[in-house]
């Protein structure tokens, strides 16, 4: 049977149509309505059904749903969600309401450690630590093929703990949307990158051209990148020490900054508590679409 997924980002909505050996069909893209609470639910369901046109229904096993925040185990609303709209929400109400299959709604962060684990940089690994470093800062565990949930559903929300070993210059950091200062997602998401940057150059450019800038030998690029690179080491070391996964898959926008994968790599050893260390980090295979691929392996088949 066929299973939907759909990826709700901050900026963009994306859907398709898995089959149960990983073939896609109709991925399809549109902008968000940000702040439109209405309109964003319409626009789900619209793109889910233009993916399942001309599909039997019998053949369509559900509708997985990643988004930037996760549902409160204690009131089934959003919380947390970096995409405001959404928090206090009855999403997975009012979405079921519009869908006559099941729906099922994770973390984002979540989907994409699902997707990578299953057939990305990831499968074949029992533990995998899926990061995401982008728009925010997210992380996702998936254990034996199964998404890690936690008691709280909090399980693998790295980034809103404090960055741990702060040089001086780094406490108390800036204050963060979840109402708490200097956490990890205040020093590593694509706008804090920026926001560094800016600051030695007085320049406000993307994350991409900072990295050509680096390329290119500017000494200020150069300078934000290791800085970024040996706080992603210190913040993931954090990680390993609790959780020892057999690898670390890298997602999001600043993924793409091979030096900063690279340079965190190296440096990831220092940080954790062992005398050895065995843990890859590595660069996811699917993309920015490995999310949407994940959100639809939350339907489980069989």
């Amino acid at each position: 049977m066929w299973r939907v997924g759909v990826d709700l980002g901050g900026t963009k909505i994306e859907a398709l149509a898995l089959s149960p050996d990983g073939e896609e069909r109709a991925r399809l893209r549109m902008a968000t309505p940000r702040g439109d609470y209405e309109g964003t639910l319409d626009a789900i369901a619209a793109l889910v059904a233009r993916c399942v046109d001309g599909l039997p229904p019998p053949d369509i096993a559900g509708v997985g749903v990643g988004i930037p925040g996760s549902l409160s185990p204690a009131t089934g609303l959003v919380r947390n969600a970096n995409s405001t709209w959404l928090n206090g929400k009855p999403l997975h109400r009012d979405l079921q309401a519009r869908l006559p299959w099941p729906c099922v709604i994770e973390n984002d962060a979540n989907c994409f450690a699902l997707s990578e684990a299953a057939d990305g940089a990831g499968a074949g690994c029992r533990t995998v630590f899926g990061v995401i470093i982008g728009t925010g800062v997210g992380g996702g565990i998936v254990i034996e093929g199964r998404s890690h949930l936690g008691a709280n559903a909090l399980g693998g929300e790295w980034g809103h703990n404090a960055l741990p070993w702060p040089d001086a210059d780094e406490w108390p950091g800036e204050p963060c949307y979840c109402g708490k200062r200097g956490c990890i997602e205040t020093f590593l998401s694509g706008p804090a990158l920026q926001r560094q940057y800016a600051a030695l150059s007085g320049e406000t450019v993307e994350a991409k051209t900072i990295s050509e800038r680096a390329k290119a030998g500017e000494a200020a690029a150069i300078a934000v990148l290791e800085t970024y690179s040996r706080r992603l080491a210190k913040a993931l070391a954090s990680v390993v020490n609790i959780l020892d996964p057999d690898v670390v898959v890298c997602g999001g926008g600043v993924s793409n900054i091979d030096s900063v994968i690279t340079g965190a790599a190296h440096l990831l050893p220092d940080w954790a508590f062992s005398d050895s260390f065995a843990t890859p980090l590595l660069k996811n295979r699917w993309g920015d679409s490995s999310g949407v691929r994940g959100a639809a392996r939350l339907i489980i088949l069989g």
